[in-house]
């Protein structure tokens, strides 16, 4: 087991050098690629994000998160859309260009982690997967 949690906390330490080298290719602070990260991760699984979630998953005040938004609209990152099944609401999505960039700054690093995944098979990978569900859960406090 404690080679297990060695192996976390480096994998852990290696995203945090990835995030860092990428947050100075994109010339974006910690906090907007988190913001960035989250939409990209919950669009690929079919969810809406609304402001409030952004707020919680951040852990940043609505005051906050309106001006977070502010910026990343201003600057092309994201856009504001009516929510389609509440009227008051409104959800953030990625825009194409910022869908672009992410793609392009990812692309050499995701075609590593396809690579270093190819030895296993898909019970394997599974089970891998099943881990980290568990360990995010374990980590996050809320």
């Amino acid at each position: 087991m404690r080679s297990t949690l060695e192996a976390v906390r480096a994998f852990s330490d290696a995203m945090d050098r990835m995030h860092t080298g990428l947050r100075a290719d994109m010339d974006m602070n910690a906090t907007d690629l988190s913001a960035l990260r989250m939409l990209s991760i919950r669009e690929q699984r079919g969810e809406l994000v609304k402001p409030h979630d952004l707020a919680r998953h951040l852990g940043i005040s609505s005051a906050s998160t309106t001006k977070l938004l502010d910026r990343l609209s201003r600057e092309g990152f994201i856009e504001r859309e009516p929510h389609p099944n509440d009227r008051r609401a409104l959800v953030i999505t990625l825009t194409d260009s910022s869908r672009a960039d992410f793609g392009r700054h990812f692309a050499t690093r995701m075609a590593r982690m396809r690579g270093a995944m190819e030895p296993f098979d898909d019970a394997e990978l599974a089970t891998v997967a099943r881990f980290l569900d568990g360990m995010s859960e374990a980590v996050v406090d809320e």
